[in-house]
């Protein structure tokens, strides 16, 4: 709990400072990713910002090797709270009544799975099928950039002269390639174990073997292009709740698939473990809504 905690805590904090950095910046396009990335290398906001979200994996590794990933996923739904609030206080993006009601109701869900959690009844996933893992990686990454081009293309025939006005799509897009992400963390923190330190030649190879640190290394770089170019033009209390809530259902249901992990026996922890997930969701799909709305109201305005 102390390490998921932790790395909301830090992911957040990541987050807003990078959308800080990006307001410095000039506009970034994914179709120049040499460019992207030395402009980004050249704003020491941005490496603090990227520093305090290394820190938030560290941590992510540490729960996953101790909690559940439905668990996991539904205390990290969380941290969007402290990103509104931030939001709110450092980049100037307002939080209305509605997100106020909604970071209310994702407290409640947070302490539903909290109650839920049973260290000794909870059953934490050490491996999965290469195969299986590949096909689930293979079938989101695809999906993924190619919402994401869509969209590009899309943006760019709509509003030519200012960017868009709803990033619903890109956080989408970008949640299933950091989805794929939640699986690889999830395959490399089960490499760590306490046998490790009595052969780490073996782990290592064991690890290299495997094809999770391939899969990070490829939704490491490419979500690092495909998120920042979207964070610059969207705001970050709308598209990093989007993207949590698409990776963190990916992960919960996919992972816990792959990963052979199993619910609580118990009828009562497993109506709250089950309540408090799905009220984290329902919440932030029902304040992505909104901003869906207000984009087409835009698209009608005169010109």
């Amino acid at each position: 709990m102390a390490s998921a905690l932790l790395a909301n805590v830090l992911y957040s904090t990541g987050f807003v400072l990078q959308k800080r950095a990006l307001a410095k910046l000039p506009e970034l396009s994914v179709r120049s990713p040499a460019r992207l990335v030395r402009l980004l290398l050249g704003s020491p906001l941005w490496i603090a910002g990227s520093l305090s979200l290394a820190g938030g994996f560290a941590a992510q590794l540490v729960v996953y090797r101790t909690l559940p990933m439905a668990a996991a996923q539904a205390i990290f739904v969380s941290g969007l709270v402290l990103l509104l609030l931030l939001s709110s206080v450092f980049l100037g993006e307002r939080t209305s009544g509605r997100e106020r009601y909604a970071i209310a109701a994702i407290l409640a869900a947070l302490l539903m799975v909290v109650a839920s959690l049973r260290q000794d009844a909870d059953s934490v996933g050490r491996s999965s099928p290469a195969p299986l893992i590949l096909l689930i990686s293979g079938l989101a990454l695809v999906a993924g950039y190619s919402l994401y081009v869509s969209t590009e293309r899309r943006t760019a025939r709509r509003h030519r002269n200012r960017p868009p006005a709803s990033g619903v799509e890109y956080g989408a897009a970008v949640g299933l390639v950091y989805g794929v992400s939640s699986l690889a963390i999830k395959g490399v923190s089960a490499h760590l174990t306490t046998d490790t330190l009595d052969d780490p030649g073996g782990a290592v190879m064991d690890l290299l073997t495997s094809p999770y640190p391939y899969l990070l290394l490829i939704t490491g770089a490419t979500g690092l292009v495909l998120s920042q170019s979207a964070l610059q033009r969207c705001r970050a209390s709308l598209i990093v709740p989007v993207c949590t809530t698409v990776s963190c259902l990916f992960t919960a249901v996919l992972g816990t698939l792959a990963f052979g992990e199993s619910l609580p026996d118990d009828p009562l922890l497993l109506a709250l473990r089950v309540a408090g997930a799905t009220l984290a969701v329902a919440v932030l799909l029902t304040l992505t809504a909104q901003p869906a709305v207000e984009s087409k109201e835009l698209e009608h305005e005169p010109r």
